[in-house]
């Protein structure tokens, strides 16, 4: 496989989306490499079941996890994210979902990315370059349209402080709220605090241009995603996480 060879799945165009559910584990949408793994020997198989079950098993203990099992041209390298209010309970029943969804999606796909409400995963072979951190994958916007004035300087100053948030959480995880705009945004565990803000403000200013107006909306590129929901009648306390930082 050649290292010049583009992974489809992380072109815009190959994402499906199936739905989404404040459920952490209902599918919110899958992508699959249009190119599928001739194994006669079984050994791609053997280095993807291996990756699964090691990322299964270590999902007990972290949120974040990447491994590479196999050699040559066997290897597959991957990782799973879960979201960062989630317990480790909940992040571990969220990734144990991923192998079954992406087998039952995806097939003998050599490279797959799975997004649930609350983790993702993602595997690819070897030999396949990345696109960038901020390349948009998939986006959700509301149907809702925002209404009256105010919604916009609300939304902008919300945004920014994920950028902010980010950083200084040293975990790459934010949620909070700011006048009725409930936010929240992730980077995938190994990017860099800089890296990481610079996603997240990629990802907002996507927001804005994909989604304009919309009262809610999740946007995910490459190594980040943001969401928001913007509530005119004021945040209910559910909505916002014991790890975010409330109203400011």
């Amino acid at each position: 496989m050649g290292s010049s060879c583009i992974l489809s799945i992380l072109l815009l165009t190959s994402f499906i989306n199936l739905g989404f559910s404040a459920d952490y584990t209902s599918l919110v949408y899958k992508g699959c490499a249009d190119q599928k793994f001739q194994d006669p020997t079984g050994d791609y198989s053997r280095s993807l079941e291996n990756l699964l079950d090691t990322l299964t098993s270590r999902s007990s203990s972290t949120k974040f996890y990447k491994a590479t099992s196999g050699q040559g041209q066997s290897a597959i390298t991957g990782l799973f994210q879960c979201r960062g209010d989630l317990s480790s309970n909940d992040c571990n029943n969220c990734v144990k979902r991923t192998p079954d969804v992406s087998r039952r999606l995806c097939g003998n796909a050599i490279a797959v990315r799975v997004q649930l409400g609350g983790c993702y995963l993602r595997y690819e072979a070897s030999g396949f370059r990345q696109v960038s951190a901020t390349e948009l994958l998939f986006k959700i916007c509301g149907s809702t349209q925002a209404s009256g004035s105010g919604f916009q300087d609300r939304l902008d100053a919300a945004l920014g402080e994920i950028g902010k948030g980010v950083g200084s959480s040293g975990n790459g995880f934010y949620t909070g709220g700011y006048q009725s705009v409930y936010v929240l945004g992730q980077c995938e565990g190994d990017l860099a605090s800089g890296d990481c803000a610079d996603c997240v403000k990629a990802a907002s200013q996507r927001a804005k241009s994909e989604c304009p107006a919309s009262i809610s909306a999740q946007i995910y590129l490459q190594q980040c995603y943001v969401s928001y929901t913007y509530y005119p009648n004021g945040v209910p306390p559910r909505s916002l996480s014991s790890s975010g930082s409330g109203d400011y």
